[in-house]
């Protein structure tokens, strides 16, 4: 049965889209941390990060890197912080996470709730960054 990330990949899905290429997908995430909050994925499906290939472990690096400027230009922040946690959605996934401080990428705070035009209001921001 495809992830409910895979469904995204294909189009099932619908996501508000930061950045695409051939092997990875950057979208807003939708029970977020903060304003920006961006979650990085590979398009094969694969449960645990650390399980990719070394070639797609590198790139997919290199391609949050990437987004991760994206939303310092488009987000006033201090650092972009970085999660790989993995207990949520059985699919690899990054979490980038614009900060002010460090309290801001506690996972166990609530969820910040966004309309669907503030989250699409905001991926525009970032893809013109």
């Amino acid at each position: 049965m495809a992830s409910l990330f895979s469904k995204i990949v294909s189009g099932e899905i619908p996501c508000h889209r930061i950045a695409e290429n051939e092997k990875f997908l950057a979208f807003l995430d939708i029970a977020p941390l903060a304003e920006g909050h961006t979650l990085v994925i590979p398009k094969i499906e694969v449960d645990y990060f650390f399980d990719l290939e070394d070639d797609i472990l590198a790139e997919i690096n290199g391609f949050a890197r990437d987004v991760a400027k994206q939303l310092e230009r488009a987000i006033p922040c201090k650092r972009i912080g970085v999660a790989i946690i993995g207990l949520e959605v059985p699919h690899a996934h990054v979490h980038l996470v614009p900060l002010q401080n460090v309290s801001d990428i506690n996972f166990e705070r609530p969820k910040l709730n966004f309309t669907q035009e503030e989250l699409a209001s905001t991926a525009e921001k970032i893809r013109r960054a």
